[in-house]
């Protein structure tokens, strides 16, 4: 019998009940382990009562259920914890402590479920001789290594359905609605639900955008007697010769984004002479139940991760790879943010569409026509 934990890094996302469920239902079912959940990402590893042992008892019911039972923390890096002493705030590393600690628990392996931040961790603690096993999750799917994570199609029907929404309020109006989407500083969710939500302008990181283009996408509408528009807009876009716009809030030391829906919105309204709004969907695309295919994609990921973690193969990341549940070494998942390849599928489709992405490529097209 192996000691298995398994702990939720980083920001809520829905699945992640589904990828528990899996572990401890594929652990002792299968394997007859022991499993063991790990309050609050890391810190769960240095609190008093921060490990549990998880039974079918405690899964029951879960795998519709949105956010973790475990619980998420955005700011638990054990290599660089906030502490006060002395009345200031000061960072200090407890990673020695958190390797300890595994050890005095016994913990055969641990399954960390999270994005490119709780994976670097869980790297960076493998090298101090901690055992892990990777399961990708993030609203963004900006992870290395699998061509899907844990969250994203839920984020992405939400955006879809705001879109939905947003599209009779606008076609009312004679608007321009705008709605900045999450992504960090990959595109993947405004291009796929502008595509399924008809978006006339998606706006993503990896192409900065002339606001001409815009401009001229919308005027271009107004003038064939379409009177509104519905612009996608990921919240890493920047202009052409621009900077990215932040909020002054900080998560785990960097800067958070937000803002340019608002800036876009402003910009349509002053150059174009058409009413603009904008609508930032923020957290409701982290929240809720998660779709079918989220819970679909959790349960594999869960359960090929309990196969690893029962073999000891320490260091490895479930993954999707052409369509195929796989694992790889969990260093493939590391370094830049995945992001949408310029020559990807998607871009295609929507310029195809007839979509403006509002880059130098079609105000070429445009401009020929």
């Amino acid at each position: 019998m192996k000691r298995i934990g398994i702990l939720t890094g980083g920001g809520d996302a829905p699945g992640l009940n589904a990828a528990i469920r899996a572990v401890v239902k594929t652990s002792l079912g299968i394997y007859g382990n022991q499993v063991f959940g790990i309050r609050r990402g890391f810190e769960g590893l240095l609190a008093e009562n921060g490990v549990f042992p998880l039974d079918y008892e405690a899964i029951r019911g879960i795998l519709p259920r949105g956010g973790t039972i475990l619980g998420a923390a955005s700011r638990g890096n054990p290599f660089a914890i906030q502490v006060q002493e002395g009345g200031q705030t000061v960072t200090r590393d407890a990673s020695d402590e958190v390797v300890d600690r595994i050890h005095e628990l016994g913990l055969d392996m641990i399954v960390a479920v999270g994005g490119d931040g709780t994976l670097a961790i869980a790297r960076e603690l493998i090298k101090k001789g901690a055992p892990f096993v990777g399961i990708p999750k993030t609203i963004d799917n900006d992870v290395c290594g699998t061509d899907m994570t844990i969250g994203y199609d839920t984020a992405v029907g939400m955006a879809t359905d705001a879109l939905d929404r947003l599209h009779t309020t606008a076609e009312s109006h004679h608007r321009a609605m705008v709605l900045e989407l999450m992504g960090r500083y990959a595109g993947y969710i405004a291009l796929m639900s502008g595509v399924a939500g008809g978006a006339d302008v998606i706006l993503i990181p990896e192409i900065p955008f002339r606001y001409e283009v815009v401009f001229q996408k919308i005027r271009a509408r107004v003038e064939q007697g379409t009177h509104f528009s519905l612009l996608a807009v990921s919240e890493g876009a920047q202009p052409e010769g621009g900077e990215r716009i932040y909020q002054d809030v900080q998560v785990e030391g960097q800067p958070k984004l937000g803002g340019v829906g608002e800036q876009v919105a402003q910009h349509i309204q002053e150059q174009c002479g058409v009413e603009a709004r904008a609508t930032v969907l923020g957290h409701l695309q982290r929240g809720g139940s998660p779709t079918p295919y989220d819970r679909w994609l959790a349960s594999q990921f869960g359960a090929l991760a309990a196969q690893l973690a029962h073999q000891g193969r320490s260091g490895r990341m479930v993954a999707l790879r052409n369509g195929q549940v796989t694992d790889i070494d969990i260093v493939d998942s590391q370094g830049k943010a995945r992001q949408v390849p310029l020559d990807d599928h998607g871009l295609g489709t929507a310029r195809s569409l007839g979509i403006c992405l509002g880059d130098r490529y079609q105000a070429h097209r445009e401009l020929e026509e």
